[in-house]
């Protein structure tokens, strides 16, 4: 696979009242070619907010201090508006949370779903209408013609999730950001809705960023895993390697709280006591320390930086934490963790 995204050191503020919030600080990752990257962590870490800045879809308050977006060398940047429309639903497609706030509720869904083809493709309307009915049944939802006059009350909310789906991936996108796509629908659809984004990332090669607070989905779905925590990247790992071999007690955190299918029907789940820390400053410690059972004296006073887990493991698997808590991953406690 050759690289396809390279975001390096991407800040992002937001101006409030008393100062501002720092919600972004110097995230760097990259996604290459087909790739589905996991961005995981709880709500207000940070994780959307990253993705929108790529794109530059801030609310007027929010600021992009510093940083690179480089999508195939190109920095998104600097685009001016113009060549960033061609960029938002062209080269990079989007799913949002809740499509119900996303859709039009007073235009019918063929209106909606041709808008990117005639602006992006260059289609007639017809050719455009023509297309969106061939997206909704590639999208599970039958008689697309039929549909494409209703309107988005007439759908289910996981059938107006297929008709996001179908309007981001209209124009053939590299990059495909599914922002909670599961998160307002029952389990058996958004099982629906995983196996929907695979098989069409094996169909077309679109590579797809997938962000969840759910790590029960993230298995099945991604090649790689980010874990934010107050606006950092605190670990990133080969899936198979987070799921077995976690390294920032943040991420043991939230993989004690997952249900386990064969796991004893009285043991009790884990929590992660306390509250993230508040950003209206940028921490001079580590800021999970204080919810952190294996916390040393220098997580008060150093924020780590994210480093690769062992000479062996590279760029493939890095974390930032000042102690190492190897052993440490079984849910009824583990072993003594050593200061690195």
């Amino acid at each position: 696979m050759s690289e396809l995204l390279d975001v390096q050191d991407l800040q992002t503020r937001f101006k409030v009242r008393k100062g501002f919030v720092y919600a972004v600080n110097g995230v760097s990752f990259r996604l290459e070619e087909g790739e589905t990257l996991a961005v995981v962590g709880e709500s207000g870490c940070g994780k959307s907010v990253t993705m929108l800045s790529l794109v530059r879809l801030l609310p007027p308050a929010g600021r992009i201090e510093s940083g690179q977006v480089l999508l195939r060398g190109d920095d998104l940047l600097e685009l001016d508006q113009r060549q960033l429309r061609d960029v938002r639903g062209g080269q990079v497609g989007m799913i949002f949370q809740d499509p119900m706030t996303s859709l039009n509720p007073f235009i019918n869904i063929g209106t909606q779903m041709a808008e990117p083809l005639l602006y992006h493709r260059g289609m007639s309307k017809k050719d455009a209408l023509a297309r969106s009915a061939e997206l909704l049944e590639m999208v599970g939802i039958p008689d697309g013609e039929a549909r494409l006059r209703e309107y988005p009350h007439q759908f289910s909310g996981g059938m107006r999730q297929r008709v996001m789906i179908a309007m981001a991936m209209s124009c053939e996108p590299s990059v495909l950001i599914a922002d909670e796509p599961t998160t307002a629908l029952d389990v058996t659809i958004q099982a629906q809705i995983v196996e929907l984004v695979k098989e069409l990332r094996d169909r077309s090669g679109v590579a797809v960023i997938w962000i969840t607070h759910d790590l029960s989905v993230v298995a099945g779905i991604a090649d790689r895993v980010i874990v934010m925590y107050a606006g950092y990247i605190v670990e990133e790992a080969p899936v198979d390697a987070l799921f077995e071999d976690p390294r920032h007690p943040y991420t043991v955190g939230l993989l004690g709280a997952l249900p386990s299918l064969g796991g004893e029907t009285d043991t009790r789940l884990t929590t992660i006591g306390g509250s993230p820390p508040d950003l209206a400053e940028l921490p001079n410690f580590c800021p999970f320390h204080t919810r952190c059972p294996f916390v040393i004296e220098r997580c008060r006073r150093e924020n780590p930086m994210l480093e690769p887990v062992s000479e062996a493991s590279g760029r493939d698997h890095r974390a930032a934490c000042w102690v190492d808590i190897r052993g440490v991953t079984e849910r009824s406690g583990g072993t003594a963790a050593t200061e690195q």
